[in-house]
């Protein structure tokens, strides 16, 4: 089986050319350093079953981040027949350095330039024949995006991967070569800019020009920014309510229609396992997937326009001040999807103290998972037009206790890497991208949810009900001796005892605390909401969502950790440092909402 290897800089289009081609799911968005690790699928291409594989994007062959290493392990330990490159187009003068770094390889290669598009918008002229014939291989105008010069670019790749008849890795004494190539290189670059490359001596101002005047205003930028985000919660919550209603509607009349008559004949304890545990955890989670699924189209959608790449270019001046900067900001707004693949995209940053420092702040960011169980607790305790605006200071408590984590932690991380960040054009977001990142988001939550919630749902059901003889969810329960164990640490922050359960479940996974949620009180759906509503207040409900917002990542975080940093003492500090931070933060809200109640009252 052939094996075709896309390479390239970040946010070239890679990953999207990779959907295209293989009709697969890479993670596409519009900023640098999104692919941090290796997606493959195979294709019939031509004749031959190929394996396409999609490298993490990266500068050139010679860098120190973890990508650039990734990619030169990656060409010295496998066989690969053929290299498509993937360039800007818009960016071909300062891409085509890593193109002739990668045909000094010695690889059969072809030359994708991509968003050709958009360098025509701006009136750039590329020769496609000149510029193979300086190269030594094809070279074809594609644009990923909208799918243009697709059917040249396979026809291209098949023929080329077909007269090259043995594959093997590249040496380490070719890569090291090409270290010291760099004169020629950029001589040549500057003889090929020459003859196949015409460029406007003055670009016409774009539309990305006039709005960037607003967005990237130093005074009116970040407000604008945050304007939008409050504005996509308004939005989540007017559309998805109803769809939440109604789809619990539907599981409770399911429940009571069909599977109660179902359940009827079996044991007691069984048919409490299954409905009162396991459907009824399912359920609760199940219900707030509209929301969910909203949320990620509407991050997809400001995503894909490019605007999240303005957020971080506005944001590196404060986060140099913390000791990181724009790249980090990026990660953490990938954080909100899940913590993990943020995690492992500190890679594309050189210096080790940047990476860490970075690793320490992401899991404060507010990740999907916490985003069910504050979506469940808001719509249960504050009212419709409340909600966005609490759902919104979650966020912003999420941004406090990061900024406070870097200030105390930078000098203990101390970096200087400077900061270089790519703004993409404006683009007018693609339906099918953004319904397909949206998906991608939602699909991975439920897979992992699911997962979570079966194991997490039987468990916090055993320890309501055992042991056998007490009523289920007394005291004398296992989880009972569970909420006194720990009640003296967690009562003077307004966690009850069933709660505290909760809370030990979602060390496993944040999205298990839903499910444990039913089970510990014995309900789904409206009634578990009621009962919510009628025990707990709003000091008690921001308390509590304060403490899960910050308190000790989830396993699969701590374990992504642990290997980014390859220190177990580092990822001991991700784990006791925010139960620290997590605990007086609610403390100090609580206590002090409590003391300025009794001092007015």
């Amino acid at each position: 089986m052939k094996r075709i290897a896309l390479l390239g800089m970040p946010n070239t289009g890679k990953s999207t050319l990779f959907n295209r081609l293989t009709g697969s799911s890479a993670r596409v968005a519009n900023w640098a350093g999104v692919t941090v690790d290796l997606a493959s699928a195979k294709i019939l291409l031509g004749g031959h079953m190929a394996e396409v594989v999609d490298l993490p994007g990266i500068y050139d062959l010679h860098g120190f981040s973890d990508d650039e290493k990734v990619v030169r392990h990656f060409l010295e330990a496998h066989p690969i027949d053929l290299v498509a490159i993937v360039v800007n187009a818009t960016q071909i003068e300062r891409q085509l350095p890593l193109v002739l770094q990668a045909r000094s390889l010695g690889l059969s290669a072809v030359l994708l330039l991509n968003m050709a598009d958009e360098a025509k918008r701006q009136g750039m002229q590329i020769d496609t024949a000149r510029l193979a014939a300086r190269l030594g291989f094809p070279a074809v105008l594609i644009s990923a995006k909208y799918g243009l010069g697709q059917a040249e670019a396979l026809c291209t790749l098949a023929q080329t991967v077909d007269t090259f008849v043995e594959s093997v890795p590249v040496r380490y004494g070719i890569l090291k070569s090409v270290l010291s190539d760099d004169a020629r290189i950029e001589r040549e670059t500057a003889e090929m800019m020459t003859e196949a490359v015409s460029i406007p001596v003055q670009l016409s101002e774009r539309i990305s020009d006039r709005i960037d005047r607003l967005a990237l205003h130093p005074w009116f930028g970040l407000p604008l920014f945050f304007i939008a985000m409050m504005l996509m919660f308004q939005a989540v919550y007017w559309l998805g309510v109803p769809l939440q209603t109604g789809l619990a509607q539907i599981f409770d009349e399911l429940r009571q229609v069909v599977l109660e008559p179902l359940a009827a004949m079996l044991p007691d304890f069984l048919h409490s396992l299954l409905l009162d545990g396991v459907f009824a955890g399912f359920v609760t989670v199940a219900a707030f997937v509209p929301l969910i699924v909203l949320f990620f189209l509407f991050m997809a959608l400001i995503e894909d326009s490019g605007y999240l790449a303005r957020a971080a270019f506005l944001t590196d001046a404060l986060m140099a001040r913390l000791g990181l900067d724009g790249r980090s900001f990026v990660m953490v707004l990938m954080g909100f999807g899940c913590n993990v693949p943020a995690l492992m995209g500190t890679r594309v940053m050189r210096e080790r103290p940047l990476r860490l420092l970075s690793m320490l702040v992401i899991p404060l960011s507010l990740c999907s998972a916490r985003l069910q169980v504050f979506m469940f607790i808001i719509s249960a305790i504050f009212t419709p037009v409340q909600a966005p605006w609490v759902l919104f200071g979650m966020y912003l408590m999420s941004f406090v206790a990061m900024i406070l984590t870097a200030l105390l932690f930078r000098k203990r991380f101390r970096s200087n890497e400077p900061f270089v960040v790519e703004l993409p054009p404006w683009r007018l977001p693609m339906l099918r991208q953004v319904w397909m990142r949206g998906w991608l988001e939602v699909h991975h939550f439920l897979m992992r949810a699911t997962r979570f919630i079966v194991f997490g749902v039987i468990a916090v059901w055993l320890l309501t009900h055992l042991p056998l003889g007490v009523a289920p969810g007394s005291p004398e329960t296992l989880a009972g001796h569970l909420g006194r164990l720990f009640a003296p640490v967690l009562a003077p922050i307004g966690i009850d005892e069933k709660l505290t359960v909760a809370l030990l479940f979602g060390f496993v996974a944040k999205e298990v605390m839903i499910g444990a949620f039913a089970v510990i009180y014995g309900l789904s759906g409206d009634a578990l909401v009621h009962e919510f509503a009628h025990s707990m207040n709003w000091l008690h409900a921001i308390s509590f969502m304060l403490f899960t917002l910050i308190y000790t990542p989830c396993i699969s975080a701590i374990a992504t950790i642990k290997v980014e940093s390859r220190s177990m003492r580092f990822a001991a500090l991700s784990v006791v440092w925010p139960l620290i931070l997590a605990w007086s933060t609610s403390f100090v809200f609580y206590q002090g909402v409590r003391w300025m109640t009794s001092a007015t009252g």
